[in-house]
């Protein structure tokens, strides 16, 4: 599962594919859409999640699941400040255990991501269908 997002409307839009397309990308490495199918688009991974659910963490620099002790960001959720714990988190790498893959748009390409990802003429199929 792919999640790519548009900073620009705001909006998500979920891709079935593999993420491990991209296998031994980093956490914040630009990548062509090309092998998604969207022609002319980049794209930056921003995060995802092995098969366990747990998150990836940039700052963690290693393939596989570890346990650092944490204070804040990805992985924490204290409600007390200054504390610190140890919570599993996966490395910034994208590796066979990596299920869900999470991309932002940084260069648009010439057509509109709905229609690049066959979304627009779903919708107008619907409609179309309703009246």
């Amino acid at each position: 599962m792919i999640n790519i997002s548009d900073p620009k409307t705001g909006k998500t839009y979920k891709k079935e594919a593999d993420a491990q397309m991209y296998m031994n990308k980093k956490i914040g490495e630009t990548i062509s859409g090309d092998m998604l199918g969207l022609k002319g688009y980049e794209l930056e991974i921003t995060g995802g999640s092995d098969k366990s659910g747990f998150p990836m963490r940039r700052d963690l620099t290693s393939l596989g699941r570890k346990r650092p002790l944490v204070v804040s960001g990805v992985g924490a959720k204290f409600k007390e400040k200054g504390v610190k714990q140890r919570k599993s988190v996966h490395g910034n790498h994208v590796d066979e255990d990596i299920t869900q893959l999470n991309l932002k748009i940084v260069k648009p390409g010439k057509e509109s991501i709905e229609k690049a990802l066959g979304i627009a003429t779903e919708e107008k199929a619907e409609v179309a269908a309703e009246e």
